[in-house]
């Protein structure tokens, strides 16, 4: 190969691998996705900790102070919870040391006994000393002491919502009132199901309460925290919301909302008409750490209780009273650090909104972070392949460098926030890529071509393929193939139900005929994955006839299957039926992977629509699942039955499929038959016309039993009659599942 056509197969190669690194973004693949997603939450984690948001906010105007229910406090006053009358004299003394709003992230939701009852149990039935216990009672309440000291002060108290659990206790406060009306179970908010909220006689006296229910993301660390919360058609804010909104005295708030796939999704929270919250669709704010455990002025509350604590709480303060006792139940793990009082994460929270020091993930995001990838990518991979080594390396360490100060100038001006994680691996990929290539491509073309394409293809086209070596390169190409997937269905019983060397001797047995069966019909192994086979038609040896020859591959595979499903049975070994998807369609094939491993493979829209089919046989009832291309494509060589038109994601148009019965020359007029009546039958259904179509399907059920794919339509059927179908219904049928 010359170095003009190595670099441009160097360039093809690295696009491909930055549309791979695209895609994700794009579809959301299973594994990939979730994979990047956490690489880049550690990257987000990483320059959390490197620039806080909030760095240099300590000394904001409003001063923000947590009384700690600490070890040391447990050690003065006891275990938790402490009494009533202790938590009372806790707030009236924080009350007269110049507090503005005290804030409790505490919960009162069970009754404290009281003590006279204790004494009652142990005295004897005396009326004139029941009547005096009666009177003493309700001086010795502590919940009442406790409602007699929130009133009148500044106090929000605390709550939590339950997203599983739908037991309710307590009061909840009056909900979150909004200037317009909102329907809000259009909210595209997660509905909570119960709630353990403070006893009536609280709530009745404190000035509001919020919740402090903090959900973590899926790696268990809390980057983000609910603001708003629904239940039973209301809002509710959060600890630190009303916090806030008590602080300055706000009433009425509103929302901003985005329609999106007929859902309102949540963009901004206006607690004024100066104080604009970003929010995501589900009414949670990203939390602008100020820095570790210990950014705000922390008094233990023991101190508060036993000293005078006006010198340590400055005037109009506000004051969240928590615990960062590990017993008590209240660390979570943040960016900062894996141990992080829950109180300060709220603290954090009412700093950000007082300050306006947010950070944002605008809804643009995605489309950026998709743009730096495939122009930082992309520009390397045109790049790259024509500087030698060390520009190479030059060149990626610039691209990494704007990318890195690009991303950190819209974090520390604007708090915004970009993804940095797959936009690098792009640019470290590019590299690695480009870098190997002088050093593993130009070397033994032909030695290489025989061991890259003897796995896959039969001997006599790799031998074919030897002669003129020249005619066949690993570079990814466009063209029309046809690809096919089969496995083995109830593979996962099947599994359990063998030992391991059972199991694999099972699968050599099966997969060597499955591979001469494709091997005899020109076709190619794309690869093994469990029990599934992967194969296609058209390259690397141009193939005519690759639709008939797959559709011929899979008639022989149906055949072959039921030879040796006799032979285990006779050996007292499980029956395995075999479900195959077919389609036909422009993809790219060409030899990709990493330097460490590559494979001759085939991707794009039409090899996901055959995995799809295939999936899709045991719902239909069949061994053979074909799609509408690969129908045409042969002609009148196969008598075929329409299985059904299905809406497939990412396609315009819906998708038709069909069973290949068997070949033209086997055809009957019974068989016939059969088929002119279910083109009557789906006529009838996709106008339709229900009853002239469950007429036709039930004829057909009756004289054939044992297609299961009527009665499939019989069902469907009577879900249309439940639900009847829109004016303009072309026939087609959404799946909702594989």
């Amino acid at each position: 190969m010359s170095p003009a056509r190595s670099r441009r197969f160097a360039t093809v190669l690295g696009g491909l691998l930055v549309a791979l690194l695209a895609l994700p973004q794009v579809t959301g693949l299973p594994g990939v996705t979730p994979a990047l997603d956490r690489v880049e939450r550690l990257v987000y984690d990483l320059r959390m900790q490197a620039h806080p948001p909030a760095r240099g906010a300590t000394d904001s105007e409003v001063p923000i102070v947590i009384v700690d229910i600490d070890e040391a406090s447990l050690e003065h006053e006891g275990q938790w919870p402490w009494p009533r009358r202790r938590i009372a004299e806790l707030v009236e003394r924080l009350d007269a040391a110049g507090a503005g709003v005290i804030a409790l992230d505490i919960l009162f939701a069970e009754a404290e006994r009281n003590p006279v009852e204790a004494v009652r149990e142990h005295l004897p039935e005396d009326a004139s000393l029941q009547a005096r216990l009666d009177r003493l009672a309700p001086e010795l309440d502590g919940d009442h002491r406790l409602a007699r000291a929130l009133q009148g002060r500044e106090v929000v108290l605390g709550y939590v919502f339950h997203a599983q659990q739908r037991s309710r206790s307590g009061a909840l406060p009056e909900p979150l009132p909004l200037e317009e009306p909102l329907a809000v179970e259009e909210l595209a908010l997660t509905p909570a199901s119960g709630y353990s909220a403070p006893l009536p006689v609280l709530r009745e006296t404190a000035a509001t309460a919020g919740f402090f229910s903090l959900i973590p993301d899926a790696d268990g660390t809390l980057r983000r925290a609910p603001l708003l919360a629904r239940i039973d058609g209301e809002l509710y804010g959060s600890l630190a919301t009303e916090t806030v909104r008590q602080f300055l005295f706000l009433e009425e708030a509103r929302l901003t909302t985005e329609t999106i796939d007929r859902r309102e999704h949540l963009e901004a929270l206006h607690l004024d008409d100066h104080l604009t919250v970003p929010v995501d669709g589900r009414g949670r704010m990203l939390v602008p750490y100020r820095g570790p455990p210990g950014s705000f002025p922390y008094i233990s509350a023991w101190q508060v209780l036993e000293d005078d604590p006006a010198e340590r709480i400055p005037p109009g303060a506000i004051v969240l009273v928590g615990t960062t006792a590990p017993g008590l139940f209240d660390l979570r793990a943040t960016p900062m650090d894996a141990v992080f009082p829950g109180v300060e994460i709220h603290a954090n929270l009412i700093a950000a909104m007082l300050d306006e020091a947010f950070l944002t993930e605008p809804a643009w995001a995605p489309g950026a972070n998709l743009s730096m990838l495939v122009v930082a990518g992309g520009l390397l991979a045109l790049v790259l392949p024509r500087l030698a080594p060390l520009r190479q390396l030059a060149a990626s360490l610039a691209a990494g460098g704007v990318l890195l100060a690009f991303t950190a100038w819209l974090w520390s001006a604007h708090g915004l926030v970009l993804d940095l994680a797959s936009p690098l691996l792009a640019v470290v990929l590019i590299a690695v890529f480009n870098l190997g290539w002088g050093f593993l491509f130009e070397a033994r073309t032909r030695h290489r071509l025989k061991a890259m394409f003897g796995q896959y293809v039969p001997p006599a086209l790799v031998e074919q393929m030897s002669e003129r070596p020249e005619a066949f390169d690993f570079e990814g190409r466009s063209r029309e193939l046809s690809i096919l997937f089969s496995d083995i269905r109830g593979f996962t019983g099947l599994s359990e139900s063998l030992e391991a060397d059972q199991l694999k001797r099972l699968l050599n047995r099966y997969f060597t005929p499955m591979t001469r069966v494709i091997f005899e019909h020109r076709g190619t192994i794309d690869k093994y994955v469990g029990d599934m086979v992967m194969a296609f038609w058209g390259a690397p040896v141009d193939d005519r006839e690759h639709a008939t020859h797959a559709v011929e591959a899979a008639l022989e595979m149906q055949a072959e299957t039921a030879r040796l499903r006799e032979a285990f049975t006779a050996q007292g070994l499980p029956d395995i039926h075999v479900g195959i998807g077919i389609n036909s369609g422009v993809v790219n094939v060409g030899d990709m992977g990493s330097e460490y491993r590559r494979a001759y493979t085939v991707l794009g829209d039409a090899v996901n629509l055959a995995s799809r089919l295939e999936g899709s046989s045991k719902y239909y009832g069949v061994g053979i699942v074909v799609g509408e291309r690969t129908r045409e494509l042969t002609g009148e060589r196969f008598v075929w039955r329409e299985l059904d038109r299905v809406r497939v994601k990412g396609r315009d148009r819906p998708v038709r499929v069909f069973e290949p019965v068997c070949r033209s020359p086997e055809h009957t007029p019974e068989l016939q038959a059969e088929l002119d009546s279910l083109a009557q039958a789906l006529d009838a259904f996709r106008s339709a016309d229900l009853d002239a179509a469950e007429k036709a399907f039930r004829r057909l059920t009756g004289a054939y039993p044992g297609v299961g794919l009527y009665r499939l339509y019989l069902d469907r059927i009577e879900h249309l009659r439940r639900e009847p179908p829109p004016p303009d219904w072309d026939g087609s049928w959404t799946r909702e599942s594989k």
